[in-house]
């Protein structure tokens, strides 16, 4: 049996990249694959913890203490000295990039099996870090066996990947389709009668262009509500703008979503929109879920990312450019206005969710990738 570890990030699950690894692991545990997860505690805690899962004994996360955070990443030396002791227990060591912490452990373990590289996106932002990082990226990349993509569009037009183009593959991001209760779904609607509801949800940073959503309201008729779920720094300052331009009728900031309600907000939705502006947005899994329950997407078309892959233009429905809040409340309306037009993209969404985008495929892809190098 091969045995596999999936290395990097930190739990909670936060984020895209940690949900990814999290699914990998249970998925193949299942599969009856042994498959660890090993990464740092973003809680403060201050002892290692096994977190198995529930359904069978050969897939664990674990979790190390952690000292730090850094721009993103956690601090863990405890990760190099975990590493070096059990490394030798796994056939392929599965890295999941952007983690300095993770390469640096890998680096160190002295480690001689298999590597999958899992490049989830580019290191954009925190130039001086990238600086340092660099080399120790180059190493990884090297050092690869295969390198998988979440689109074909990110991993072809990455710098960093420019020059081994012969060992990278891709994998779209697989999940479970979504379901929810139609009585909840009923009563979100009921809190705003006569509307058609715009759905988003996200971190509230620049990088997913909210104030583009705002101002996209100003061109939407009073029949339309965007509902924005989550939280962040930006939050008091995008309320503010929503304050501003007098649209606290037509905007709404609903905070932290519970699973439950985020499940009925796409059942009450007539779209879901993913306003993000720059290519740290690699491809939003939100939209993929979004289109399991059959509601249609209007996504930005970021250079070199690739939610406009994920989102296909004109099937499960429509790209505009980045940061044009114009383009983006024209698209909701002419997918919202036409009944039929209307059903062709939600069939489509739903379809293409079933052709690319469901967590078994994703599952069969990575264990084919597995079979190859093991």
């Amino acid at each position: 049996m091969i045995r596999i570890l999936q290395l990097g990030k930190f739990y909670p699950i936060r984020g895209g990249v940690e949900k990814v690894m999290w699914d990998l692991t249970r998925g193949l545990s299942a599969a009856g694959y042994a498959c660890d997860m090993l990464c740092a505690s973003f809680d403060g805690a201050k002892e290692m913890k096994i977190i198995r899962f529930a359904q069978n004994d050969r897939g664990r996360c674990i979790v190390l203490p952690c000292r730090h955070q850094a721009s993103g990443t956690m601090l863990c030396p405890k990760m190099i000295g975990w590493l070096r002791e059990h490394a030798s227990e796994y056939d392929i060591i599965h890295v999941h990039h952007p983690d300095p912490m993770a390469c640096l452990a890998l680096r160190m373990s002295g480690y001689k099996g298999r590597v999958i590289l899992h490049w989830h996106s580019d290191i954009l932002k925190h130039k001086a870090i990238m600086a340092a990082y660099k080399p120790l990226q180059n190493w990884l990349i090297r050092r690869a066996d295969k390198i998988v993509g979440t689109t074909p569009v990110y991993v072809a037009q990455s710098p960093a990947l420019k020059n081994v183009q012969d060992k990278v593959t891709y994998v779209p991001i697989g999940v479970d389709p979504i379901e929810f209760d139609p009585g909840k779904a009923a009563e979100i609607q009921a809190r705003y009668p006569g509307k058609k509801i715009v759905y988003s949800l996200g971190r509230l940073v620049p990088y997913k262009g909210y104030t583009y959503m705002i101002q996209a309201a100003n061109h939407l008729p009073d029949d339309y509500i965007v509902l924005i779920g989550g939280n962040g720094p930006l939050k008091e300052s995008l309320q503010e703008e929503i304050d501003v331009q007098g649209l606290q009728d037509k905007v709404k900031l609903l905070g932290f979503i519970p699973d439950e309600d985020h499940a009925a907000l796409f059942g009450a939705a007539k779209v879901y929109v993913m306003s993000s502006v720059m290519k740290t947005e690699a491809f939003g899994i939100v939209q993929i879920e979004a289109m399991s329950t059959g509601t249609p997407v209007v996504a930005t078309r970021i250079p070199g990312s690739g939610v406009s892959w994920v989102n296909e233009d004109g099937v499960s429905g429509l790209n505009v450019e980045p940061s044009d809040p114009k383009a983006l409340s024209d698209a909701i309306r002419n997918i919202c206005e036409d009944t039929d037009k209307y059903q062709h993209f939600s069939d489509g969404a739903k379809r293409r969710f079933q052709e690319n985008f469901q967590h078994d495929n994703m599952i069969k892809k990575i264990i084919t990738i597995y079979e190859n190098e093991a």
